[in-house]
């Protein structure tokens, strides 16, 4: 099974499928809200807590079918993750690692184009709270549910890491550890001012 994804006006389109994903959660970091800040789609990405809701996934279950000429990176930092986003519409993506070596996709909400109920079915209901202690109000920790997902994220990674699934990543050029995108990586006087 596979959800569609989609930027908001439609020129950047893939597929995700199911079977990639690990798990839900919602990650109330600054860093998440600073990236959605500079997207200027806070309303539409953040819950009323501060909460961006990503799908944790291998970037092999994502495949780019249209506009991939929009797709765009940012980063916080010289050293903080690479943030995805279609250029057109600057609908959030999702965000990885710097090293392709880590398969791993955070898929932000926004992007995926099913919804609550049809992403329910295909990716089960449960999400964890990732990042509690910087949300906007108090947040349950779900600590039972936050271990038994990052038992599964582990496991996909490293099936991934020495399967060599790692090497199947649309944000990177085929073999290489250089991003499809020159990730601009913003000035400290802009991440203060989004923070």
């Amino acid at each position: 099974m596979s959800i569609r994804v989609r930027c908001h006006c439609g020129k950047l389109q893939g597929e995700l499928d199911t079977g990639a994903v690990a798990a839900r959660a919602r990650c109330y970091c600054k860093d998440c809200r600073a990236f959605a800040r500079y997207l200027g789609n806070e309303a539409e990405i953040l819950d009323g807590a501060g909460g961006t809701e990503v799908a944790a996934a291998l970037p092999s279950g994502l495949r780019f079918t249209q506009g991939l000429d929009q797709l765009a990176c940012m980063s916080l930092s010289p050293k903080g993750l690479y943030r995805w986003y279609a250029a057109c519409c600057r609908t959030p993506i999702g965000n990885t690692p710097r090293d392709p070596k880590v398969a791993y996709v955070g898929l932000v909400r926004a992007c995926l184009d099913a919804t609550p109920a049809e992403l329910d079915a295909q990716l089960g209901s449960s999400l964890i709270n990732a990042n509690t202690e910087s949300a906007y109000r108090k947040v349950d920790k779900k600590p039972l549910a936050t271990a038994v997902a990052l038992v599964k994220i582990g496991s996909k990674l490293m099936a991934a890491r020495f399967g060599g699934g790692y090497r199947n990543n649309p944000f990177f050029e085929s073999g290489s550890a250089t991003p499809v995108r020159q990730p601009q990586v913003i000035s400290k006087e802009e991440r203060a001012r989004l923070y």
